[in-house]
């Protein structure tokens, strides 16, 4: 009995240090500054970006927050970059940064506590910067076709999973990462596993027949929270997919 007790006692204390790794604190968005980010490099552009940019200044409005939206790198080299609370990566996409300058911006933008959201294709942006994919969670390999198929909720905790069914029929481009980084927390996955989902090329079995499309991390100083979903235009204009949204901008903004 005193083992019993004693690997209890040394259990437990690991175990609150666990959950208090994590937290699903929410920061009000009343008075923050978001700069929506929608830069592509050379390759696919997504044509969700207008969509993107018009459902964030919507909310800025709602819950009266500035919204500056750009695609120019520039400002990642200069000051203004830190009057901003969160950026948004929103549909970004290959490389996006000109030099060093605007690479080291981010990098220090991100150290001093402030929030990243990505959008999407957000995980294809800056593929051979290591930095910016540990950052992210990891980066784009392929997705099958558009189709619908589920998305199940792994932490019913998060903010961003507050108002979404534990089983959320979507129809989207189910996202394949690569290099992922393992410290990130799964939040949703993307289930594979009916037999009418088709696909071209052979999926991974890492997860079994799902795939991480939502999560967040606290990774470098800073607060990530990235979804994969969000293709098709008429998403951001769809009241579950913004509640998601909001949830993790809600998320990243706690200092």
């Amino acid at each position: 009995m005193k083992k019993i007790i004693l690997v209890v006692l040394l259990i437990c204390p690991a175990l609150q240090l666990f959950a208090d790794r994590w937290d699903n604190k929410t920061a009000e968005l009343k008075g923050k500054n978001i700069l929506v980010f929608t830069k592509n490099g050379e390759g696919f552009v997504h044509d969700n970006i207008e969509a993107n940019v018009d459902m964030f200044l919507r909310l800025g409005e709602q819950y009266d927050f500035r919204v500056d939206s750009t695609s120019n790198s520039a400002i990642f080299s200069t000051s203004d970059l830190f009057q901003y609370d969160a950026i948004v990566f929103a549909n970004t996409n290959n490389k996006v940064f000109e030099n060093e300058e605007e690479k080291e911006g981010l990098i220090q933008f991100n150290r001093q506590g402030k929030g990243i959201v990505g959008i999407h294709i957000a995980c294809g942006t800056e593929r051979e910067w290591d930095w910016f994919k540990q950052m992210i969670g990891g980066t784009f390999d392929f997705h099958p076709r558009l189709q619908k198929f589920n998305v199940c909720i792994v932490d019913d905790k998060h903010p961003s999973a507050r108002d979404i069914p534990p089983v959320w029929e979507v129809e989207d481009e189910l996202y394949i990462l690569k290099e992922m980084n393992p410290t990130v927390r799964v939040l949703m996955v993307s289930d594979f596993s009916s037999p009418d989902f088709q696909y071209s090329r052979p999926m991974p079995n890492t997860f079994g027949t799902v795939f991480p499309s939502v999560w967040c991390n606290e990774f470098d100083g800073g607060r990530q929270w990235v979804t994969t979903l969000g293709h098709k235009k008429e998403d951001y204009s769809d009241s579950l997919f913004i509640s998601h949204i909001v949830g993790g901008l809600q998320w990243v903004l706690v200092q």
